[in-house]
């Protein structure tokens, strides 16, 4: 039996659809499923889909959010889009206080709680600062982008793997280690 739909949402532009469902497993587990549908010029369609599995959800968020964040910014370098790796580095960009205050993460934290902040953006607050031409939230994201993501793995990394970033020494791999820890010695106590 095909696993259902819970809900869906579909859009279309120029020969293309696009159907993003999220579906129950059969395990009860949930996953989004996103499929491309492009038409062909025999009137036939080929179809692609990706399939985001329930545990990988909150990359896919992050991912989103970092995307859009990365796009928000584009404007400062007049170009469309650009790699939100890329929107630390560019030139032009000072540093998180020349954002626009509701894109900053200790002022999103404050406003709207941690709920409305990425992993990076939470360690940026931890940091305090990137390098002159990288944010802390860029800064934070190739660091999390070197571990999958992960923080259980970014907690298991040393002072001497963090350093190989440019713009974290001792001090900043320390705020990031001992934050980690408090969250883990918080779990310990459940």
């Amino acid at each position: 039996m095909k696993n259902p739909n819970l809900t869906t949402e579909n859009f279309s532009s120029a020969n293309r659809n696009y159907f993003i469902d999220f579906k129950r497993a059969i395990n009860n587990s949930h996953y989004i499923c996103i499929t491309r549908s492009d038409k062909l010029l025999d009137g036939g369609y080929r179809r692609s889909n990706v399939v985001v599995f329930e545990e990988d959800f909150h990359f896919l968020v992050s991912a989103f959010s970092s995307l859009f964040h990365a796009a928000a910014h584009s404007h400062l370098e007049g170009t469309e889009y650009c790699d939100s790796q890329k929107i630390g580095s560019q030139k032009g960009i000072k540093g998180i206080k020349t954002w626009a205050p509701d894109m900053r993460p200790r002022e999103k934290f404050i406003a709207h709680g941690t709920d409305a902040l990425s992993d990076a953006e939470l360690m940026a607050i931890l940091i305090g600062s990137g390098r002159p031409n990288q944010s802390a939230v860029a800064l934070c994201e190739a660091i999390l982008k070197a571990v999958g993501g992960r923080l259980d793995l970014l907690a298991a990394q040393g002072h001497k793997s963090l350093s190989r970033f440019k713009g974290i020494g001792l001090a900043k791999s320390s705020a990031i280690l001992a934050a980690l820890e408090l969250g883990r010695r918080m779990c310990a106590v459940d």
